[in-house]
């Protein structure tokens, strides 16, 4: 009996040494979190993994499921990496007869404010007056919003809606400038009613009405995005207006024997999306990836396709269901994330990969970060909502070291700053000392 029980704790002082050494490996980034006030009280994960080694260097809470916010982007990235070329499809037609059918891809660049595409455009205009023009949407089986968006964010530019034409980035961009009042586009001009109160301008929820308060006239140098509420009535009217010409509209299917017009380079459309956080451009891109794959916009079908077909392997099932992340519905666990980011190292080029997403202390939404290091060594996509705020990506260290890091922090009640500044603490510590 002595001796079963000397040997038990033999056995039990050796488990015991193995996993106190494996916790002492991992103490200086256990002591990170322990340590830190600001995240006594709010839900952290982490997870590192070292590139050259393949190996994991450190988990906390990675295997639990925390709202991804704008982290989401990443999936959306991998879905048009997988799914779209080197170009934009911009639009889909067929000429039968005296008649150019079109149909949208959602391709998102068609008079966008900050790229200014106007391939689908100039393609239109080219077509003789004698050419009966018709609109289809029969491709688009898709919500104007999406599921588990936050109804009361419709006034704020990053919920812009989803459509299968979108125009002008689905925004109206009103400008103020010593007195002058200017909307583009300008057939929401008259569609602006002045009143004596408020800071900021509204728009009816429910209508394309706008209300300006009269105080804001007096501003300079003012700009404010809104989104519009699309519908398809809406697309005909700024074809017509735009085109000069009339516009019919159908709702069947894209013909088979359509053919397509690119707009722009595809790299130019992710590199915002990333690093400005772009809403409208990621809901949109999931939406070209369905047309390509099946002519189908829908944002469900797409994801359906790309996490069948591609993220099988991912250590836990992804709970996906938006191209941005606006939806608090999405949930993803810090080694997926991880685990996809070292898909994505496989299949795009370091360099570009690192021109695309946010660079610390130069670009996107890590510009104002991570300044005080002779050189960048962050390149990640950031993630935010009220009580969230996320990082993932990649880090290169003071050594040379290439790390691929998710740092998740959910359900927090204090200000996002307090976290973001803490979280960019630990990962300066991380490139200076691994």
């Amino acid at each position: 009996m002595q001796k079963i029980i000397v040997l038990t704790l033999l056995a039990f002082a050796g488990i015991s040494c193995t996993t106190s050494q494996k916790l002492s490996n991992k103490k200086p980034y256990a002591r990170l979190l322990d340590t830190s006030q600001v995240f006594a009280q709010n839900f952290t994960g982490m997870a590192i993994y070292d590139v050259d080694q393949k190996k994991t260097l450190f988990e906390r809470n990675a295997d639990r499921y925390f709202t991804p916010a704008s982290n989401t982007k990443l999936f959306t990235y991998y879905a048009c990496i997988k799914t779209l070329g080197d170009s934009i499809p911009a639009l889909r037609y067929v000429i039968k007869d005296d008649s150019l059918i079109f149909w949208g891809t959602g391709d998102p660049t068609l008079f966008h404010h900050d790229l200014k595409n106007t391939s689908a455009f100039d393609f239109l205009k080219s077509y003789k007056r004698s050419k009966l023009f018709f609109f289809a949407d029969g491709n688009f089986t898709n919500t104007a919003m999406g599921e588990g968006w936050a109804w009361d964010d419709f006034n704020d530019y990053y919920s812009a809606e989803i459509s299968p034409m979108p125009m002008y980035g689905n925004i109206v961009r009103v400008s103020i400038d010593k007195g002058e009042f200017s909307p583009q586009p300008g057939i929401f001009e008259n569609s602006f009613y002045k009143k004596d109160e408020g800071t900021t301008i509204t728009r009816v929820q429910t209508d394309n009405l706008f209300l300006l308060p009269k105080s804001m006239l007096t501003k300079n140098n003012y700009k404010q995005d809104i989104p519009y509420k699309t519908s398809i009535g809406l697309t005909q009217q700024l074809l017509i207006d735009t085109l000069r010409r009339n516009v019919n509209l159908l709702h069947i299917p894209v013909s088979k024997d359509a053919k397509t017009i690119y707009s722009m380079a595809s790299e130019d459309v992710y590199r915002l999306m990333m690093q400005e956080s772009d809403n409208m451009l990621a809901e949109h891109l999931l939406l070209l990836c369905g047309a390509n794959l099946k002519d189908s916009l829908n944002s469900s079908f797409v994801i359906k396709s790309i996490t069948e077909k591609y993220l099988q392997d991912l250590p836990d099932a992804p709970k996906w269901v938006d191209g941005s992340g606006l939806s608090r519905y999405n949930l993803f666990t810090p080694r997926s994330i991880v685990k996809l980011l070292e898909k994505l190292r496989a299949d795009v080029p370091q360099q570009k990969l690192y021109s695309i997403l946010p660079v610390g202390g130069q670009s996107g939404t890590l510009k104002n970060g991570y300044k005080n290091t002779d050189k960048p060594f962050i390149f990640a996509k950031t993630g935010s909502l009220s009580g969230v705020y996320n990082l993932s990506g990649y880090l290169i260290t003071k050594k040379g070291k290439t790390l691929i890091v998710s740092f998740m922090n959910n359900n927090f009640n204090q200000s996002t700053t307090k976290v973001r500044k803490e979280v960019e603490k630990i990962l300066t510590w991380i490139y200076e000392n691994q």
